[in-house]
């Protein structure tokens, strides 16, 4: 599948964002299957010529079949994410899929194939959005998934300056496409799951429009106070990042400002795009690292278990590199030694940059930073393989373990180009997957807490829908064991508030624990004083 957002000259912004990836078992065979976002060019195409996304089956052996017709997800349009989630509870996990224009929600119907209900489910909106990255999770923590969008900018074409017509439309004196400075930002949306197959817009009631005008990209679900609820942090481009604080109530609250999450650590608003958290220092709260424009650094904001965050971007030894221009980004354990890596994908914008003889080229390299344990990271992009080197210039990235061998790979979408598939090939140690059921909860388990503790070794992961760049990895959660040969316990905090602990679980597999089927846990007191 070739991806396609606007033509070779890029004379829109909407022409530069690029599209996501889900990674997502749409026929519960146990392997990972493939949805890629496309988009389409402003000029248009002759009939039945219009690119789609695609749909790929695994056949288990290495290949993917394109299923994109047999599974009814035929649609041409500016597409940009996509997130999963099973939203009506029936085993089958569902695709929302952002486009600028109208949003698509399929409903799986358990054969193989997908019914376009954005209808009947009440998410079809009277105005043009452009419409980014996009979230399923439990809120209000009732069972039932609720979706959060993000919009980036309120594009109307016909009133767009054009290239090079003001002081927003220049780059190092090069006459680019306007924006996102100097247009209208978008605003959120926050949908309640009415358990019926609808949904109810509630935004405005549960405070998510505050703030607006802001370019918002990608939505990134964490519980990063350990409060038992979903908290929902925003990369934003040329406007400070959101943190949505969950009251607990139906409201949230945006404290990315006093939380120290909107800004970099000189005060300064950047163009986040990607957005991942990990608990990368097994403290017991989770980070976050977010990906910018070039001349700029990456940032790693580091938890500091009280409600704020530290950006650590230089002591993390994440500083140096300021010519890439980054989107997808993850983190993940590349060596399984218990101790999340990050893993990053670059390209430029502005198509002109290799006329002018710049230090971004249009195409660029991969980059990843292996975890030292000690708070610091080691760029290994140079020892990392053709993968992580061969330039592209890259948007949407997602991870998942594609053939069930216990290392991830990694699915990228690269702009007016084919996608990459990166396979890990180093040498790596033992590892587990773990696939949550939930009952009382929803049934993907999205947004239970994983704690995995191998000897005196603690680390912890989450389940989500949604993030990278605007795409959606696999809902298993991986752990590096290193050299033990099983984890001594498992302990799971479910949405519904059920805590519990299953132990004793071999190394190398793929476990399935469900809720209630574990010991029962006594109710440990929220270690954040906020």
């Amino acid at each position: 599948a070739r991806h396609v957002t606007g033509g070779d000259d890029k004379k829109y912004i909407l022409e530069t964002t690029g599209s996501g990836v889900a990674l997502f078992d749409y026929d519960n065979d146990g392997y990972l299957d493939i949805f890629l976002v496309n988009g389409t060019m402003l000029e248009g195409f002759a009939q039945r010529q219009e690119p789609t996304s695609h749909l790929y089956h695994n056949n288990k052996n290495g290949t993917f079949t394109d299923v994109t017709q047999d599974a009814k997800l035929l649609r041409s349009g500016w597409g940009q994410g996509a997130c999963v989630g099973d939203y009506d509870n029936d085993g089958y996990d569902d695709l929302f899929v952002t486009y600028y224009g109208q949003n698509v929600l399929y409903r799986n119907q358990g054969n193989g194939t997908f019914d376009d209900v954005t209808q009947k489910s009440g998410l079809m909106h009277k105005t043009v959005r452009w419409s980014t990255g996009c979230s399923f999770l439990d809120y209000n923590k009732d069972g039932k998934l609720d979706l959060f969008v993000a919009n980036y900018v309120d594009l109307d074409l016909k009133k767009t300056p054009a290239k090079g017509t003001n002081q927003y439309c220049q780059w190092k004196g090069i006459p680019v496409m306007c924006g996102p400075r100097g247009l209208p930002g978008g605003t959120n949306i926050l949908y309640r799951n009415n358990g019926d197959g609808t949904f109810t817009d509630v935004s405005e009631k549960s405070g998510i429009t505050k703030p607006s005008g802001y370019y918002s990209f990608t939505s990134l679900v964490s519980d990063y106070d350990n409060d038992g609820w979903p908290d929902i942090y925003v990369s934003c481009d040329s406007t400070p990042n959101i943190l949505y604080h969950n009251e607990g109530n139906g409201t949230f609250t945006d404290i990315g400002l006093i939380s120290g999450s909107a800004f970099n650590e000189d005060g300064q608003e950047q163009a986040g795009m990607g957005v991942s958290a990990a608990d990368y220092d097994c403290d017991g709260f989770f980070d976050i690292v977010k990906t910018n424009f070039t001349d700029d650094t990456p940032t790693l904001y580091h938890n500091n278990g009280d409600g704020s965050f530290t950006d650590v971007t230089y002591p993390a030894r994440l500083g140096a590199n300021t010519r890439f221009l980054g989107w997808g980004t993850g983190f993940l354990d590349v060596d399984h030694d218990g101790w999340k890596d990050i893993f990053m994908v670059n390209g430029h914008v502005y198509p002109d940059v290799d006329k002018h003889n710049l230090d971004s080229p249009y195409q660029q390299e991969k980059l990843m930073y292996w975890n030292l344990r000690n708070g610091t990271f080691l760029d290994i992009s140079s020892q990392a393989g053709s993968g992580i080197q061969e330039q592209r210039c890259s948007r949407g990235a997602a991870v998942g373990d594609l053939d069930n061998d216990g290392s991830l790979e990694i699915v990228v979408n690269n702009m007016n180009d084919t996608p990459s598939l990166l396979k890990n090939v180093g040498e790596r140690k033992n590892w587990l997957l773990i696939k949550t059921v939930g009952k009382e909860s929803n049934r993907d388990g999205i947004g239970t807490r994983v704690t995995v503790v191998t000897g005196s070794h603690k680390q912890m992961d989450e389940v989500r829908s949604g993030s990278s760049y605007i795409s959606h990895n696999d809902l298993r959660l991986h752990f590096g064991l290193g050299d033990a040969v099983k984890v001594d316990r498992a302990e799971l905090i479910w949405p519904s508030g059920k805590r519990e602990t299953f132990s004793n679980l071999k190394a190398n597999q793929t476990v399935t624990l469900e809720e209630g089927k574990g010991t029962p846990l006594a109710k440990a007191t929220p270690s954040s004083k906020r």
